[in-house]
C-alpha cells in the first residue's frame, strides 16, 4: 500500500538537497549580508539614504552643520571686511563686459544673525568667478535686497563691493497694513522686482536668480557654460522657460512621480545586471551564462542604488560636464533658477497674473504655468548648488534640522 508524500515533507527533501555551493543559497546570502548588513553598516549615517538612522544622528548632524555654517558665515564676514573697497563705484568683486552674457542675481533677506548667509554666498561666487578667469569675463555679479527693514547689515557691506538694488529703499512701506498680501505673495513680488531689475539694468542674454542661501558647487560655471552653449542649442531645450539647478536631494529617490527617473532606475539594473553576473559566474566557476542569475543581480543593483540613495550615485556625474544630465522639472523649490531673457520676460507676466499664498508660493506658481502656458522648463542632476540655509524666510524656525 502507497503512502502520498505530503507538501510539507517534499519541501524538506528539496531544502536537504540545497548545499552551500548552489547558486540559490549563494544569492540568498549575499541578499541578507548585503541588506542586513553591510548597508546598513555603510550607510547609516548617510542623510539622505533609507539606511539612515534618524533618531540617532539627525540631532547631532544637524547641530554639526550649524556650527560649521557659523564658522562659514564668520569666514565670509572677515574675507569681505579684508577686501579693499570700491567706494560705491566699479565693482570690486566682479565687472562684467557692457553688455553681460549671464547676470547673476542673488536674492537676499535679512535671515538669522551670525550665519552671513548671503556674504558666503557672494564669496563662494567671487571664488569661483576668479578661478574661471577670461571665459566668465561676461559674467555679472549683481545683489537684489527685498528686506523692508534697513537692518539688513550684510546687504550693507555688500553694497561697497557689488551692484545693488534696495526694493524697499526710499519706499513707503505699508506692506504690513495690508492683509491681503501674505509672506508668499510678497516672496513671488520680491522675486519679480528681481528678475526686472535684472534684465534692466543689464539686458543680459541669461539671468540666473539664486537666493541668499543656496551655496554655488565648484562646477558651476563650467556645466552652465557646457550647457548653455552646447546642450540648449538642441531644439526641445532652446524654448524653455527655465532652468533649475537644485533638486532636494531627500525627493530624488527613483520612487518619485517622475516617469523618467522609472526609465533610468531600469537602465542601472539593465547595466549593473549583466556586469555583476559575469563577475559572479567567473569568480563562482560557473559555466556559460543564466538568465535567472541576471535577472537577480539587475533587482540586486536596483535595490542597492534605492536604498543607499540614488543621490550619492548622481554624484558621479561631477566628473565632467557632458555628464550631467537634463530632465523635466518638477514643482519644487527655487534657490537656483537660470531664466534665458526671451523667457524672463515671459515669467513675468505669468507672475504677475497669478497670486501666492500658504500652499502655493512661486515654486508651484510657476510649475503650474508650464501646462497652462504650453511652456517646458528644466532641472540639472546632480545639483550645482548646495542649501545651506536652515532658517527659512517665510515661517519661523525654532528646532532647525537638515531633514
Amino acid at each position: 500500500m502507497s503512502t502520498s508524500t505530503s507538501p510539507a515533507a517534499m519541501l524538506l527533501r528539496r531544502l536537504r538537497r540545497l548545499s552551500w555551493g548552489s547558486t540559490a543559497v549563494q544569492l540568498f546570502i549575499l541578499t541578507v549580508v548585503t541588506f542586513g548588513l553591510l548597508a546598513p553598516l555603510a550607510c547609516h549615517r548617510l542623510l539622505h539614504s533609507y539606511f539612515y538612522l534618524r533618531h540617532w544622528h539627525l540631532n547631532q548632524m544637524s547641530q554639526e552643520f550649524l556650527q560649521q555654517s557659523l564658522k562659514e558665515g564668520e569666514a565670509a564676514l572677515h574675507y569681505f571686511e579684508e577686501l579693499p573697497s570700491a567706494n560705491g563705484s566699479v565693482p570690486i568683486v566682479w565687472q562684467a563686459t557692457p553688455r553681460p552674457w549671464l547676470v547673476i542675481t542673488i536674492i537676499t533677506v535679512d535671515r538669522q544673525p551670525g550665519f552671513h548667509y548671503v556674504l558666503q554666498v557672494v564669496s563662494q561666487f567671487h571664488r569661483l568667478l576668479q578661478q574661471c578667469g577670461p571665459q566668465c569675463e561676461g559674467h555679472q555679479l549683481f545683489l537684489c535686497n527685498v528686506e523692508r527693514s534697513v537692518s539688513h547689515f550684510d546687504a550693507k557691506l555688500l553694497s561697497k563691493y557689488v551692484p545693488v538694488a534696495n526694493r524697499y529703499e526710499g519706499t513707503e512701506d505699508d506692506y504690513g497694513d495690508d492683509p491681503s498680501t501674505n509672506s508668499f505673495e510678497k516672496e513671488k513680488q520680491d522675486y519679480v522686482y528681481c528678475l526686472e531689475s535684472s534684465l534692466q539694468t543689464y539686458n543680459p542674454d541669461y539671468v540666473l536668480m539664486v537666493e541668499d542661501d543656496a551655496l554655488p558647487e565648484e562646477q558651476i560655471f563650467p556645466v552652465l557654460e557646457h550647457l548653455l552653449r552646447a546642450r540648449f542649442s538642441e531644439p526641445h531645450l532652446r524654448d524653455a522657460l527655465y532652468l533649475k539647478l537644485y533638486h532636494p536631494e531627500r525627493l530624488q529617490h527613483y520612487i518619485n512621480p517622475e516617469p523618467m527617473r522609472i526609465l533610468e532606475w531600469v537602465g542601472v539594473g539593465m547595466l549593473l545586471g549583466p556586469l555583476l553576473t559575469w563577475i559572479y559566474m567567473r569568480f563562482a566557476s560557473r559555466p556559460g551564462f543564466s538568465w535567472p542569475v541576471m535577472l537577480f543581480f539587475s533587482l540586486y543593483s536596483m535595490g542597492l542604488v534605492e536604498l543607499v540613495g540614488r543621490h550619492y550615485f548622481l554624484e558621479l556625474r561631477r566628473l565632467s560636464p557632458s555628464l550631467y544630465s537634463v530632465v523635466p522639472a518638477s514643482e519644487c523649490c527655487t534657490p537656483a533658477m537660470l531664466f534665458p531673457a526671451p523667457a524672463a520676460r515671459r515669467t513675468l507676466t505669468y507672475l504677475s497674473q497669478v497670486y501666492c499664498h500658504k500652499g502655493f508660493g512661486k515654486d508651484m506658481a510657476l510649475y503650474s504655468l508650464l501646462r497652462a502656458k504650453g511652456e517646458r522648463a528644466y532641472v540639472v542632476e546632480p545639483n550645482l548648488v548646495k542649501h545651506i540655509g536652515l532658517f527659512s524666510s517665510l515661517r519661523y524656525n525654532f528646532h532647525p534640522s537638515l531633514l
